[in-house]
């Protein structure tokens, strides 16, 4: 094993704590994994057992790992609970759980209307539209894969957006005012080019959530969201 010399400034266990988290944040370590045990953290760090079992009592305790007795320590498992009956920012939802929110976008460019997107906007076939291929990350980790399609005519301005600092629901709901959502949630699997997005096999069963929006009476947007059934779980909540 690796022998791990510790800088003198800061304290040991913080220098576990940090190790294990990059090493999280890097995807060394997948939800679920197992990590080194106490003896072999000690071992590797030339630390105490006591030491080594600091740093992972105050991770389990700040919910990135997770103890099962006589198993081992574990990586937390990522599972995230979004509400269905309204729109939130991924972003802040991300920021809210004390997580760390990136983005990359693939494909931001204009396209025609073809019927099945004419139907689903409320356009005419050959109508302009913009397309965004986005994946929002949560510490590293792929959550959501977004396709979005824009009534280019609604929203001139759609193309020209950076999106790396502010989402395009957090952007389009800036602009209109929300009057109207539709969600249709399926189960689905990967096709190849979410497979390799998400980071996820073709086994891995996803959620595809279907949503359009409105504002006065305006079709604004169509979004395909697709989430990794794992790591993701839509929620409601109405009174009778």
């Amino acid at each position: 094993m690796e022998v791990v010399k510790l800088p003198g400034v800061q304290p040991r266990f913080q220098v576990i704590k940090d190790s294990i988290t990059q090493a999280i944040r890097k995807r060394e370590y997948l939800p679920d994994d197992q990590i080194p045990t106490e003896f072999e953290l000690a071992e590797k760090f030339q630390v105490s057992r006591m030491t080594a079992n600091r740093a992972v009592r105050e991770l389990v305790a700040e919910g990135l790992l997770v103890r099962h007795q006589g198993l081992g320590t574990f990586v937390t498992p990522l599972k995230v609970e979004s509400p269905l009956l309204e729109i939130r920012n991924i972003a802040d939802e991300i920021h809210e759980r004390r997580n760390i929110y990136s983005n990359e976008r693939y494909e931001l460019k204009q396209i025609e209307a073809d019927k099945k997107l004419a139907g689903l906007l409320g356009v005419n076939s050959g109508d302009p539209l913009y397309y965004s291929l986005m994946v929002h990350k949560e510490n590293g980790f792929p959550l959501q894969l977004a396709e979005r399609y824009v009534n280019a005519t609604l929203v001139p301005d759609y193309i020209e957006q950076d999106f790396s600092r502010k989402t395009p629901s957090e952007y389009l709901s800036e602009l209109f005012p929300l009057s109207e959502i539709e969600h249709i949630v399926e189960a689905v699997m990967p096709d190849r080019q979410e497979q390799d997005l998400l980071d996820i096999s073709a086994n891995t069963p996803c959620l595809l959530v279907n949503r359009r929006t409105w504002s006065m009476n305006n079709l604004i947007s169509y979004a395909r969201l697709v989430h990794p059934g794992n790591l993701y779980r839509l929620s409601s909540r109405s009174k009778i």
